[in-house]
């Protein structure tokens, strides 16, 4: 698989954590934004997930 097939980061260049270490451009977790690089397609799809489940969190508040 070329790098360019793999599942692309959803940095969008805000990068700065809030209280809870999660970041306000992505919502990830500063563990999985450091982890990324070394993630499966499988695990990134997985943070993915999350981080979802994290900004309809931050729709609803």
């Amino acid at each position: 698989m070329s790098r360019k097939d793999r599942v692309a980061s959803p940095c969008v260049s805000i990068c700065a954590l809030d209280e809870n270490d999660i970041c306000v451009g992505c919502q990830r977790t500063g563990d999985e934004i450091m982890q990324w690089p070394r993630l499966t397609d499988e695990e990134r799809r997985a943070v993915l997930e999350k981080v979802a489940e994290r900004e309809q969190k931050v729709m609803i508040n």
